[in-house]
């Protein structure tokens, strides 16, 4: 091999016209002029910055073969590109694609003067899949994290992007992503990192001179987990290091996973060749999660509080607390707190005191017991028999209407309304609902009974 650099880039190019279609060669490759070559590192200049996109993009496989094949093993490749302005100076890029030893990169996590191991992946060890709880405000995600534990950089769903409002659980599922993969595959180079620190370490390693480093010690990772990524927005340069290793890793079939608080089209200021490439793999929303669901997390961190909270209190803070998990959370530790400072049991009143902590205002409740003690009223009848499996016509159409008012005004799914009706399962709740429509269709005394019923609840409601 000849030390000459346009020589060597001549040799790489008779390679890569074998690889590239004739079109490909003339308009990405025939342009580029090889500027230097010292110690394996070869420069070379392309006319300007799309056109190292596209290489980038595009090429960087056939690249990387030519010039190890040409240079050697430990080849190193850096651009130079023409900058848009009258000093005539060019631009360099250099992130060292070619070969690398992840062992001697400086790792960007290592604070000087702290004792601390090379190399960690920042994971929560308590955030697993196992108090996970799954509903269908996050089944997608959730199912594609744990195929992506399986099987990381090689399915379908690289990158992953994980969307919605905050404190819904997005963190928790990619810490339990993370720790998945390490269960299955200990030697897998695994690093969470928040969106922050991400930024922050690149300002450092920009001040510091060692960009080159950092941005090697990224590329050397087999899963990349980088949380909240919202906050890149604005953030040029940041974003343009991120570029380059996404597709470095991506390129390599080493998995992403990101989280962030909106969709990808709704990320304003951030570079349009990144929000193209986050919509690569899989897209997933947190929505919020239903009453349902809300009362099954609740309950897992009841039991590992290790308290006991009576099921009315828990219904009550579910129906209240509907924007997020972290109140649910805040809202147990408070109820706690209060109970052991107090002295006393933990019951609805108390609920009641520490929740004004929580929203501005309660929403005034009614429960599926008022509406059945309401309707039991109204037809005479003990409430004890709509709970019960009697075929009497006058208690078969007070339970139906009970079911139909319930639906109507609870937040309760029909599984958990049918449960409060004797245990009876959500198919009969939905065909009372059905029997009560038609029967108000065809019969005005059903009808009129039924609107009178729903103005007094609805009036109590208001306090009226």
């Amino acid at each position: 091999m000849t030390n000459d650099h346009v020589s060597v880039w001549n040799e790489c190019l008779d390679l890569i016209k074998k690889q590239v279609t004739p079109q490909g060669f003339t308009t990405w490759f025939e342009p580029i002029k090889a500027v230097n070559l010292k110690e394996q590192i070869i420069t070379i200049q392309v006319p300007n910055q799309y056109s190292y996109e596209m290489l980038e993009e595009q090429y960087i496989n056939v690249l990387r073969k030519a010039i190890k094949t040409v240079i050697g093993p430990k080849a190193k490749l850096e651009y130079e590109i023409p900058m848009d302005n009258s000093s005539g100076q060019d631009e360099k890029n250099s992130f060292d694609r070619y070969a690398f030893d992840a062992g001697k990169i400086k790792n960007p996590f290592v604070i000087p003067g702290i004792k601390k191991i090379p190399f960690e992946s920042e994971l929560n060890p308590r955030y697993t899949f196992d108090n996970f709880v799954q509903g269908n405000y996050n089944r997608l995600a959730r199912s594609a994290g744990q195929t992506i534990a399986q099987k990381p950089g090689t399915s379908a769903f690289n990158p992953l992007f994980i969307y919605g409002n905050s404190a819904l659980g997005k963190t928790h599922l990619a810490h339990a992503i993370g720790n998945a993969i390490l269960e299955k595959s200990p030697n897998n180079r695994v690093k969470y990192v928040s969106c922050e620190k991400f930024t922050n370490q690149v300002v450092t390693a920009i001040k510091n001179k060692n960009l080159g480093d950092f941005s090697l010690f990224y590329q050397s990772l087999d899963t990349l987990i980088l949380d909240d990524i919202q906050f890149l927005a604005g953030k040029e340069k940041t974003q343009e290091v991120f570029f380059y290793i996404f597709n470095e890793l991506h390129q390599a079939n080493k998995q992403l996973v990101m989280t962030c608080d909106r969709l990808p089209k709704d990320l304003a200021g951030m570079e349009e060749r990144l929000i193209s490439r986050f919509k690569w793999g899989l897209t997933a929303a947190f929505e919020h999660p239903d009453m349902e669901t809300r009362k099954a997390i609740l309950q897992q961190k009841i039991k590992h509080a290790g308290v006991v909270i009576p099921e009315n209190v828990q219904d009550y803070i579910c129906y209240n607390l509907k924007n997020n998990i972290r109140e649910l959370e805040g809202m147990l530790i408070s109820l706690v707190a209060h109970s052991s400072l107090k002295g006393i049991d933990i019951d609805l009143e108390l609920a009641k005191e520490v929740i004004q902590h929580f929203v501005n205002e309660t929403n005034k409740e009614i429960s599926v017991e008022n509406i059945q003690e309401l309707v039991a009223d109204h037809f005479k009848v003990g409430k004890d028999k709509l709970n019960s499996n009697s075929r009497k016509r006058e208690i078969v159409i007070a339970r139906q209407i009970s079911m139909f008012l319930s639906i109507t005004f609870t937040k309760l799914s029909l599984k958990m309304i049918g449960e409060k009706f004797g245990g009876k399962d959500h198919s009969t709740v939905i065909y009372s609902r059905k029997a009560v429509q038609d029967m108000m269709d065809t019969d005005k005394v059903i009808k009129a009974t039924v609107e009178e019923l729903e103005k007094k609840i609805k009036m109590s409601l208001v306090g009226a």
